[in-house]
C-alpha cells in the first residue's frame, strides 16, 4: 500500500494462483452443464476406473451394474447418472425395466411423460425382464399401456409382467402375442379378449400367471406351456384349455362355467378349487336327487354328457396328475371319468 492512495497492490504471485482457480471452476461448470448429454457414438466403458476402498460397488463391470440397476424402480435407476461420471449412462442399458411407482403402484397418467421419455433415450438393447404395476388405467391411458408392452416384445423380453390394482379392468384386445423369447407371463386386471391368450407364436413361453382377470375368449392355447396359474379370474364363456405339455396347474375361485381342460399326460401337480362362484352346479340338487341317480337332467349337467368326451372336462383332464388337491362346494357337478 503506497503511503499517498488507498490502492492495494497484490503481490505478484497472487494473480497465476487466482486465474488457475478460475480455470478449475470454469471446467468444473462445464462438466456439470454436459452431466445429461448424450453418449457420443461407440463410447463404452467397459472397465471400470480404479476405485477407492470403500467404493465397492464401483469396481463391479458394466453388465453387473446393468443388471443391479433393473431391479429398481426406473425413476430410481434414472437418478443413478448424478453418482458419477460413469453412472451417466448406465441406466440405458438395464436388462430390466421397473415401471411403478416410487412409493408404491401409480396411475398410468402420473408415470406417463416419465416413461415416454425413459424408452425414447434407452439404448436398444435387450430386456430380461419388464414390470409395469399400476394402481389405476383410465380409457384414454389404455394406449400407452399397449404400446409399451409392444415396446417390450420388440426388445424381446423374457419375462412380462402386467398388473392393475383397482377396477375396471384393462381392455386388452389386441393380437396375438408373438414373441421367440418370452417365457414368463404375468397378468392381473385385465379383460384378455380376441385371440389374445393363442400362445402359437410363443414357442417359448413355459409360465403363464393369470389373477383377478376377465377371461373373454374361448381358447387358452399353448403347446409349450408347463406351468399355469389361473386364480379369481372370470369368463361369460366355456373356456377351453389346451396345453398338452403342462406340468404344474392352479384353478382356484373361478366365477362362471368351469373351463374344459383337454387330457394333460405330463401333469404333476394340480391344485383345484371350486367355489361358490363356480357356475357348474346340479340344478336338482336341492330336491335331493342328482342328475346321476336317475334319469332326470338339468341344462348344467347336459354339458357332461356324451357329447362331450371325457379328455375335454375338468377331471377328465386332471386325471393323470400325481399330485392332487381338489376342493369344491357342495352341489358342483363332477364328472365320473376321473374314477
Amino acid at each position: 500500500r503506497s503511503p499517498s492512495s488507498s490502492v492495494f497492490l497484490l503481490p505478484p504471485a497472487a494473480a497465476p494462483r487466482r486465474e488457475r482457480t478460475c480455470r478449475r471452476r470454469a471446467e468444473s461448470s462445464d462438466e456439470a452443464s454436459h452431466l445429461f448429454d448424450g453418449m457420443p457414438p461407440g463410447e463404452k466403458v467397459e472397465n471400470a476406473p480404479p476405485a477407492s476402498g470403500s467404493d465397492i460397488i464401483g469396481t463391479l463391470p458394466d453388465h453387473i451394474l446393468h443388471h443391479l440397476l433393473s431391479f429398481l424402480p426406473v425413476q430410481a435407476a434414472v437418478q443413478t447418472c448424478v453418482l458419477a461420471r460413469r453412472w451417466r449412462h448406465l441406466w440405458r442399458s438395464t436388462t430390466g425395466l421397473r415401471i411403478v411407482g416410487l412409493d408404491g403402484a401409480e396411475s398410468v397418467e402420473d408415470l406417463r411423460v416419465f416413461v415416454d421419455h425413459v424408452l425414447i433415450l434407452r439404448e436398444r438393447t435387450d430386456l430380461d425382464t419388464v414390470e409395469m404395476i399400476f394402481d389405476e388405467c383410465s380409457d384414454d391411458e389404455e394406449v400407452y399401456v399397449k404400446l409399451w408392452t409392444r415396446f417390450a416384445v420388440m426388445s424381446k423380453v423374457r419375462a412380462l409382467t402386467l398388473h392393475i390394482q383397482a377396477p375396471p379392468y384393462l381392455w386388452f384386445d389386441v393380437l396375438p402375442l408373438v414373441s421367440r423369447h418370452l417365457r414368463t407371463l404375468d397378468l392381473e386386471g385385465l379383460c384378455v379378449q380376441l385371440s389374445f391368450l393363442d400362445f402359437a407364436g410363443c414357442p417359448a413361453l413355459e409360465d403363464l400367471k393369470m389373477n383377478l382377470c376377465d377371461i373373454s375368449v374361448e381358447k387358452i392355447s399353448s403347446r409349450s406351456l408347463k406351468h399355469l396359474s389361473i386364480t379369481k379370474c372370470c369368463s361369460d364363456c366355456e373356456l377351453h384349455v389346451s396345453t398338452p405339455g403342462l406340468v404344474s396347474l392352479k384353478l382356484d375361485d373361478f366365477t362362471g362355467t368351469t373351463p374344459l381342460l383337454e387330457n394333460m399326460a405330463l401333469l404333476e401337480t394340480a391344485y383345484v378349487y371350486i367355489g361358490d362362484s363356480c357356475e357348474d352346479f346340479c340344478l336338482n340338487y336341492d330336491s335331493g336327487v342328482y342328475c346321476g341317480a336317475s334319469n332326470i337332467t338339468c341344462e348344467k349337467c347336459d354339458l357332461f354328457n356324451d357329447n362331450c368326451g371325457s379328455d375335454l372336462v375338468l377331471l377328465g383332464g386332471i386325471s393323470s396328475a400325481k399330485h392332487l388337491k381338489l376342493i369344491s362346494e357342495f352341489g358342483k357337478v363332477w364328472h365320473s371319468s376321473l374314477f
